[in-house]
């Protein structure tokens, strides 16, 4: 199976530009392709995740990655699928992220012995002369056309405004192309579907700049069954770091998936072969929570290793048991402490009030006795050596240790 084939049978292309020439472009040698990612946090998460399994699987077809940390378009600010201005950042941060994404680029892409290439594009972007950079690029770009895309046009039509700055990144990350043509023979950019405007107009500008074809391809931006953005949670975005979203509960956010979406994240989010996928899927009922159950084991070994998966295997068996094992998450109190402050403290509840509000519906149990008074008070004295088991409902739950 050639390697588009393999990224359109496991849901990976939405968009595509010229798809038949890029499919013999693939076909007929290695192709250097490129994703960018912007580091606005110190941690990637599971949306950026997508494109770097695309990325994987055009690797291990033979081509050449290139994975791009946005060290310079970081501080411009990406306006794609943003509703309003996003916060500026120090260069001290963004260097501080960039280092943390690449540490966890090379988890998932090999980069040794000239097999990929990852690179900052503020090494060429901060250093750009704006002169002639609008002479050379900004000629180049019509401001009607952008205005028409996607990006700008809903900005502009919810009255949210577009800043001057962010009306600038379209031509920043199609120089990106360029530049990455120009420096590395880089023939295609992949990306989510949020990109597609760029993209194109990355492709554009390497054609009217040095006369060759570049391709660009998109991945869907995914949505759950229920129509929920993917990869977000009450809580906030799942991060891939371990010391953002423990390896436990990354592992419980693909075990409580809608049964409606195991398949689909199956083949974005594991390397299982579609046979053994095939299989999973044609599951259903109670027997749905085999499948969910490599489903989450698979991402989890994927991200955090094989020790983690099976320690996370271990502590959901343990929730469900109500046993308080050194395999569930812990947290730890240093005093008597209120539950609802113990709670939100521990990642239970977003808020103190939303704790209250938990126990006084019912939702909350300690060691399988539910708590029905919102003012009790976990006492330390009362912890014992292994701890206690804290319960939200049926899907989260903590040990709560002494200090």
């Amino acid at each position: 199976m050639d390697a588009l084939e393999t990224l359109r049978q496991r849901g990976f292309v939405q968009q595509i530009t010229h798809e038949e020439e890029l499919a013999e472009h693939l076909a007929n040698g290695r192709v250097t392709y490129y994703a960018g990612f912007d580091p606005t946090a110190d941690s990637l998460h599971v949306g950026h995740l997508l494109p770097v399994m695309a990325m994987t699987w055009l690797q291990r077809a033979g081509h050449r990655p290139i994975a791009v940390v946005g060290g310079g378009t970081a501080m411009v600010g990406d306006p794609s699928g943003k509703t309003e201005t996003r916060q500026m950042l120090t260069r001290d941060t963004i260097a501080t992220n960039a280092l943390a994404m690449k540490r966890q680029l090379s988890q998932f892409l090999d980069f040794s012995d000239g097999q990929g290439l990852m690179a900052d594009n503020a090494s060429w972007l901060l250093e750009l002369n704006y002169i002639d950079f609008l002479r050379e690029i900004g000629r180049e770009f019509s401001v009607n056309r952008m205005l028409s895309m996607e990006a700008y046009r809903l900005r502009l039509e919810q009255n949210q405004g577009l800043s001057f700055i962010e009306f600038n990144y379209q031509l920043l990350q199609s120089y990106d192309f360029l530049e990455l043509h120009r420096r590395f023979g880089c023939t295609l950019q992949i990306g989510g579907d949020d990109q597609w405007g760029n993209i194109v107009a990355g492709s554009d500008l390497i054609r009217r700049k040095t006369g060759e074809r570049a391709y660009g391809l998109t991945q869907p931006l995914i949505t759950t069954a229920s129509g929920a953005k993917m990869g977000k949670t009450a809580a906030g975005a799942v991060w891939l770091d371990p010391n953002r979203l423990s390896p436990f509960d990354y592992y419980q956010y693909w075990l409580n998936i809608e049964d409606a979406d195991v398949g689909r994240m199956l083949k974005l989010y594991t390397f299982l072969d579609l046979d053994r996928i095939a299989e999973l899927e044609a599951l259903s009922g109670p027997a749905i929570r085999e499948a969910k159950q490599v489903l989450a084991f698979e991402t989890t070994r994927l991200v955090h290793g094989e020790e983690a998966a099976h320690k996370a295997v271990d502590g959901a068996k343990a929730m469900v048991a109500g046993a308080a094992t050194a395999d569930l998450p812990s947290h730890v109190l240093r005093e008597d402490t209120p539950l609802v402050a113990a709670l939100a403290d521990a990642g239970l509840a977003a808020s103190r009030s939303e704790a209250r509000r938990l126990v006084q519906q019912g939702g909350v149990k300690i060691e399988n006795e539910k708590v029905g008074d919102a003012d009790f008070v976990i006492a330390l004295g009362s912890l014992g050596a292994d701890g206690i088991v804290v319960r939200v409902g049926k899907k989260k739950a903590v040990r709560i240790v002494g200090a």
